[in-house]
């Protein structure tokens, strides 16, 4: 489980039981579904529609158009070297071959730079889930990669790692001298009207409102609520930003439709990995792609048209480890609106 990984093959199961919210917009009007409750077993009330939730890694895509609009007004390059935007990375030896790293390769993820999220091997967070309070400074995120193997030489592969866009996150505030919440507010939040989204960087920062509560198992196997998920690890551009289904469907229509990045700039941000909706025996109408992330207790997925007319954002709570079953029936509900007659 990460932020926004790069979206594989899809398990075959297509339920998933979790009482969850999903919140929905489309550019041309809102597709509602039944709102879901926010706490576990349909407890604790409906979801009010245009409630808040945490976008994971679509803020990712957020914090690399920041990055590539100082690049467009010269304040970086996308060949400097991390050594050198940020040499104390290089000097306490918390990145291996920082020297090599250019910006660049932390955009598309293909530094080989090893990912903070999980446990050497395993799928296991290397962190502690329930650890509500503890403030984590982003280089100490970093530091927990110390150590780890590179997935690869710097420019040789995509490998996705959130350490990446942690770093990208320390050289926007670097380059900037102001935080990485300021920057997102002033480039892209105020000029495009999403008045209802934050970007958090430290305990007790969270969801404001009523909003749904996800849940994750402890050891034992019992779900605990973890609404108040630490925002230490989800700041600092790894995926901290707070919104709503509607905010985030004006970003990405900005976006795909080129209003805040010239063309060679916004290919450097889109080129990789990005699946297409399309099916074998399904035809939609657009050529849908889509992008998501999950941490502990939510996953959240947008289906969108590379033309920027069409968007569909879904945030779903949940409380199993996994969404493997999840993503799945998320992808068909967004088919579901906007190619109905490409769903079986």
């Amino acid at each position: 489980m990460t932020f926004g990984r790069p979206w594989r093959s899809w398990p075959r199961r297509p339920a998933w039981w979790a009482r969850s919210a999903v919140r929905t917009w489309t550019a041309s009007s809102p597709a509602r579904a039944p709102p879901g409750r926010r706490l576990l077993n349909g407890k604790g009330g409906p979801i009010p529609a245009g409630s808040r939730f945490r976008i994971a890694s679509q803020t990712k895509v957020m914090v690399g158009t920041v990055l590539l609009q100082l690049v467009k007004e010269g304040e970086i390059r996308l060949d400097d070297k991390l050594a050198d935007v940020l040499p104390e990375v290089a000097a306490a030896g918390l990145v291996e071959r920082a020297d090599e790293i250019t910006v660049q390769q932390l955009v598309q993820h293909t530094s080989g730079i090893p990912d903070w999220f999980y446990k050497s091997g395993t799928t296991e967070p290397a962190f502690d889930v329930f650890d509500f309070t503890t403030d984590h400074p982003p280089i100490d995120i970093v530091e927990m990669t110390r150590g780890l193997p590179r997935t690869g030489e710097p420019g040789e592969k995509f490998t996705y790692s959130n350490t990446n866009y942690t770093l990208i996150g320390m050289i926007i505030e670097r380059v900037t001298r102001h935080t990485l919440a300021n920057e997102l507010d002033r480039r892209l939040f105020r000029p495009l009207g999403m008045i209802r989204t934050y970007h958090i960087t430290k305990p007790p920062e969270g969801i404001e409102g009523p909003h749904g509560h996800g849940y994750y198992p402890d050891s034992t196997g019992t779900p605990r609520d973890v609404h108040r998920y630490n925002a230490s690890f989800l700041g600092s551009g790894a995926g901290g930003v707070v919104s709503t289904a509607q905010d985030v469907s004006t970003f990405w229509r900005a976006l795909t439709q080129g209003r805040l990045l010239p063309p060679s700039l916004q290919e450097v941000l889109t080129r990789g990995p990005q699946p297409s909706v399309r099916q074998d025996t399904h035809q939609c109408e657009e050529d849908l792609k889509m992008f998501g992330g999950s941490a502990p207790g939510f996953t959240t997925l947008i289906l969108y048209s590379t033309d920027g007319r069409q968007q569909f954002e879904m945030s779903v709570t949940r409380s199993t480890t996994d969404d493997d079953a999840i993503i799945p029936a998320m992808v068909k509900a967004g088919q579901a609106v906007l190619c109905p007659t490409g769903v079986a």
